[in-house]
């Protein structure tokens, strides 16, 4: 039996406006892991990561989910950071200003490790912000990785074609917009 592949950190950024819709981009069909699929913006986390400055650092609640149960040595700032700067680099967001993001506006969702028996395997950490807080313009750009970038309804979100992770965080996000309590 083969060894299992060791997950790469990653981490996700789902965008809300208006508090019911999302923003999804579709993976190229050239891509390996997911190719077609609909996702929110993200990817792997970069040793410069937890390095990149911040305008505000991530509240107690969100640093504490994040360190829990992890095996990993970067900084729980690492993740949002990775997020926001895959987010910047896969749709041309930009979240924050001059001094960076503010990340006490993102908010912890979940946490996936793709399963063993894959062969790309990711610990990914999903992010939620509110994009009217945290974005100075909300028109995304197409870039390489992410195509047909927008803005959907939660309903129109959940028609697409989802990788399975994907469609469990949008019921999380679902669930947290209509003021569930959400277990992490």
């Amino acid at each position: 039996k083969p060894k299992a592949t060791r997950p790469r950190d990653a981490a996700t950024l789902i965008l809300v406006r208006g508090g019911r819709e999302v923003m999804m981009g579709q993976r190229s069909k050239g891509h390996v892991f997911m190719p077609d699929k609909w996702v929110f913006p993200g990817g792997r986390v970069d040793p410069g990561d937890a390095r990149a400055k911040a305008a505000t650092e991530l509240n107690a609640e969100t640093e504490a989910l994040l360190r829990k149960g992890t095996l990993s040595r970067r900084p729980p700032r690492a993740f949002a950071l990775a997020a926001v700067r895959e987010t910047l680099e896969e749709v041309g967001l930009t979240l924050g200003g001059p001094e960076g993001p503010e990340l006490d506006k993102l908010s912890f969702v979940a946490r996936a490790i793709t399963p063993p028996y894959r062969p790309r395997r990711f610990d990914a950490r999903f992010f939620l912000a509110d994009a009217e807080q945290v974005l100075a313009d909300d028109r995304p750009a197409e870039g390489e990785e992410l195509l047909h970038i927008r803005w959907f309804s939660l309903e129109e979100a959940k028609a697409l074609d989802l990788p399975s992770i994907t469609r469990f965080v949008l019921k999380e996000v679902e669930a947290r917009l209509a003021g569930e309590a959400i277990q992490p």
